[in-house]
Order: structure tokens, then sequence, then C-alpha cells
């Protein structure tokens, strides 16, 4: 049995901000609901006293010193979100899918088969095998430089950033069983 090893984000987006906590909890201290930057991790941050953050922001949470959040309190799923946290988020994704397009760029450049039947690109909602033979012909001709040139060169695919994120939306959602964005998953660098 091998060791897990979670991806750490250094950064966060603040989905909401929770100044007295949530009513469950024992203790009340100012809550942060966030997202990772690189690895998409959802997770509660506790702010420093008289700090106050609002949705959007960006947080550091690395090991260094940190001037917003005092702890970690924890990883949430998709469910413990609060309603704003939850309209947030695919905003949030799809501005980060945007802010690392060169990185989403290289999947489509990358990305390979998951079995002898499914290539890990058909996972991305809009990609059927007729859009996926066409990706895997244009890329050996010469590599994506930018979803612009994806979608110009790849006649009728869906806007590449909005199925990138969609993607990454159902994921945090717990709707796939295969990760290939989310918690530094092995199908993704």
């Amino acid at each position: 049995m091998g060791v897990v090893v979670l991806s750490r984000d250094e950064f966060v987006i603040v989905l909401d901000f929770l100044p007295h906590g949530k009513a469950t909890d024992r203790r009340a201290e100012p809550i942060a609901q966030v997202i990772g930057e690189r690895y998409f991790n959802l997770l509660e941050v506790v702010i420093r006293d008289g700090v106050s953050v609002k949705p959007g922001d960006r947080l550091y949470i690395g090991s260094g010193k940190r001037e917003e959040v005092r702890y970690i309190k924890g990883r949430v799923s998709y469910e413990e979100l609060t309603s704003f946290a939850k309209d947030e988020l695919e905003r949030v994704v799809e501005k980060l899918v945007e802010l690392n397009e060169k990185r989403f760029v290289e999947f489509f450049n990358r990305a390979g088969p998951i079995s002898t039947r499914l290539h890990s690109l058909e996972l991305l909602p809009g990609i059927g095998k007729k859009h996926l033979w066409k990706v895997l012909e244009e890329r050996k001709e010469k590599a994506f430089e930018s979803f612009g040139d994806i979608k110009k060169r790849i006649k009728l695919l869906p806007d590449v950033k909005k199925m990138v994120a969609k993607r990454i939306v159902e994921e945090l959602k717990g709707e796939e069983k295969i990760k290939l964005f989310v918690g530094g998953s092995r199908f993704f660098w």
C-alpha cells in the first residue's frame, strides 16, 4: 500500500468570508472558504483577528509567514461550502483557468490514454471521438500554443476555457471518479 501525498497550494482564492464562523462551529472565529490556485483544494482557513477579506482575494497559505491567515482549519467538500461560495466557485475556477492558460494548453499537448478504450481528453465535456482524433492529429503536426489556437484548429469545439473549468467543478463536486486536475492528479502535472 503506497503513501498518498497531498498536493499543497501556496495561494488560495477566497470564495466566501464568515466573520463569525459557522453557526455549527464550537468556537466563533473568522473563517474563509477558499480554493487552491494550483491544485483546486477546497479549504477553510481561519483569518487573523482584525483582518477582513472578501471573495476574490488572494491569500498566501504556504509554509512562510502568513499575513492574513492564522491557520488552515482543513479540507472541505463541495457540499460543505456556503451557497455564496458555491455560486462563486465556477467564476473563480474559470478565472484561474484563464490565468494559467499555458498549463492547460499543455494538457492538450501531452494528455494520454487512461486505458485502451478511454483517452484523458475524452473526459472533458464536449470532446467525443471525432474531436479527440482531430486534437491528436493536430498536435502531431504542431503543439498547441493557446486556447485560441486549439479553437481555430479544431472546428466546432466548444469554448476550451469553459470546458476545462466545467470539468474542474465537476471533479470538485465529486461527480467524477477520475481526477484530471483537482488535488494534484496523476494525470496532470
